[in-house]
C-alpha cells in the first residue's frame, strides 16, 4: 500500500537527507545569483568587463564538474558508506561557504567564478548520493513520494536561492548577509546531515578508477546495458535540457514580450518552479505508489501543447514600445490576458514534473544495488550534455534570427519526439512491496 509521502518528513530515514539536499540547492544558488548580479551591476561600472560573456562563463564553469567529476563520484558512492560521504561533502561546504564569502568582498570576478567550479564540484559529489541513498532507506512503495519530495524541496530551494541572492547582494550590508546566511546554512546543513541513518556501500571492494575520460565511458556504457534505465535517462536528461532553455529566456521574454520589468521576470520562475513542484507531489497521488512511467507520454504531450499555447498567448500581444516604461507585477497582474501565460507555464512545469519523478523512481528501481550511484552519476553526466547543447541550440538559433517565440515553438515540438520515446517504457511497471 503507497504511503502518503508527507508522512515521510516524519521519518529519520528521509527528513535529514531532504533538509541537506534543500539547504545544499538553497545554498548554491544564492551564491550563483548573487555573484551574476555583482559582475552584471557593481563590478562593469569600476572594470573593463564583459558582463554577458563572464555571467555565460559561470554557468559553463558551475556545469564543467558534472562532466569531469561525475564517474569518480558515482564510484565513491558505491563503494563508501553514503552517511560519511555526506558529512564528508557536507564539512567541505562549511570551508567552501567562507572562501565564497571572501569571493563576494574581493572585487575579483576571477576569483568568484572559479568558487563557482568548486559549488559545481561539491554538488557533483553529492548528485549521486542523494539519488542512490533513496531505494536503501526507502520501501519500493514510497520511491515515487520519496522522490516528488527531493524535487519539490529542490527545485524550492533553487527559486528561494535565487530571489534572496539577486534581491539581498544589492543592499547596503548586502555581501555581509548573503556570506552569513551561506555559513550559517552550510553548518546546519553538517548538522542536519549527521542524523542521516547509515547506507551501507553495495560495492565496498570496489577498484576506483581514477582516470576520469576512461571511468565516465565505462559508467555510460553501464547504464546503456539496460535499455529502460537508459530511455529513463534520456527523459530525465531532457526534462532538464527544456527547463533550461525555457528558465534562460525568461529575462529577454519579460523585457522585450511582455515589456515588464524584472519582478516580472521572477514571478514567471516562480510561476515555473512551482508548477514542477505541484507536479511532482501530484505523481505519488497518481500513481498509488507504483513505479511506473505509464504517465510520461501523455505528460510530455500536455507540456508541449502548453509551450505551444505560451507562444499564441504572448504573441497576440501588442508590440512593446522600447521608449515606454516597463510595466511593474501589479499592472502585469490586473492583465487578464498576462494570467493566461502564468497558467501555461505552470501548466508545463506541472507537466514537467508528472514527467520526471516517475523516471527518475524508475531509474533507481531498475538499476542493479551494486553500481546504482553510478547510474546516477551516468544520469548527470546526461544532464549536463543535454542541458549545454540545449541552451547553445537556443542561443545559436536566436544569434541567427529566431525570435524567442520560436526558439518555445521549436523546442515545444522537439518534444513531441521525447513523448514517443518514453512510450516504449511506460507500461513497465515495478509492483510496490
Amino acid at each position: 500500500m503507497a504511503s502518503g509521502q508527507f508522512q515521510l518528513l516524519a521519518t529519520r530515514r528521509f527528513v535529514p537527507l531532504f533538509v541537506t539536499q534543500a539547504l545544499g540547492a538553497f545554498d548554491d544558488n544564492v551564491l550563483r545569483n548573487a555573484i551574476a548580479i555583482v559582475i552584471t551591476f557593481q563590478l562593469t561600472q569600476t572594470q573593463d568587463l564583459n558582463a554577458p560573456l563572464l555571467v555565460n562563463i559561470a554557468a559553463a564553469l558551475f556545469i564543467a564538474p558534472f562532466f569531469l567529476f561525475s564517474a569518480l563520484a558515482g564510484q565513491l558512492a558505491d563503494k563508501i558508506e553514503k552517511g560519511r560521504m555526506t558529512r564528508a561533502i557536507k564539512m567541505g561546504e562549511i570551508a567552501f561557504a567562507l572562501i565564497a564569502a571572501a569571493s563576494l568582498f574581493s572585487d575579483n570576478a576571477y576569483f568568484m567564478l572559479s568558487i563557482l567550479f568548486l559549488s559545481g564540484t561539491l554538488a557533483t559529489f553529492f548528485g549521486p548520493i542523494k539519488y542512490g541513498i533513496l531505494p536503501q532507506h526507502l520501501r519500493e512503495d514510497e520511491l515515487i513520494g520519496g522522490n516528488a519530495m527531493i524535487e519539490t524541496g529542490t527545485f524550492l530551494a533553487i527559486l528561494l536561492g535565487l530571489l534572496f541572492g539577486g534581491l539581498v547582494i544589492g543592499l547596503e550590508h548586502g555581501p555581509l548577509i548573503v556570506s552569513a546566511t551561506m555559513i550559517g546554512s552550510a553548518i546546519i546543513g553538517y548538522l542536519v546531515a549527521r542524523a542521516i541513518p547509515n547506507a551501507p556501500p553495495p560495492a565496498p571492494d570496489l577498484v576506483i578508477d581514477w582516470h576520469l575520460y576512461r571511468a565516465t565511458a565505462a559508467i555510460l556504457r553501464q547504464a546503456a546495458t539496460d535499455r529502460i534505465v537508459l530511455r529513463a535517462i534520456i527523459g530525465i536528461s531532457w526534462f532538464w535540457a527544456i527547463g533550461a532553455v525555457f528558465v534562460a529566456q525568461f529575462p529577454a521574454f519579460t523585457f522585450q514580450i511582455l515589456g515588464a520589468d524584472a519582478a516580472v521576470s521572477n514571478l514567471l520562475l516562480a510561476a515555473f518552479t512551482v508548477g514542477i513542484g505541484l507536479g511532482s507531489l501530484l505523481c505519488n497521488l497518481l500513481l498509488k505508489g507504483v513505479v511506473s512511467a505509464r504517465l510520461a507520454p501523455a505528460a510530455a504531450l500536455g507540456l508541449t501543447l502548453f509551450a505551444l499555447d505560451l507562444v499564441w498567448a504572448s504573441s497576440g500581444l501588442p508590440p512593446v514600445v522600447r521608449t515606454a516604461p516597463l510595466i511593474p507585477i501589479g499592472e502585469f497582474l490586473s492583465q487578464l490576458s498576462n494570467w493566461r501565460i502564468l497558467g501555461d507555464l505552470i501548466g508545463m512545469a506541472l507537466c514537467g514534473g508528472v514527467f520526471v519523478v516517475p523516471l527518475y523512481a524508475l531509474m533507481q528501481a531498475q538499476s542493479a544495488e551494486a553500481v546504482r550511484s553510478r547510474i546516477v552519476a551516468a544520469a548527470n553526466v546526461m544532464n549536463a550534455v543535454f542541458m549545454t547543447v540545449a541552451t547553445g541550440v537556443a542561443a545559436i538559433l536566436i544569434a541567427t534570427g529566431l525570435t524567442i517565440h520560436g526558439v518555445f515553438f521549436v523546442f515545444g515540438i522537439v518534444n513531441l519526439a521525447f513523448a514517443v520515446s518514453v512510450i516504449t517504457i511506460a507500461r513497465r511497471r515495478v509492483s510496490p512491496t
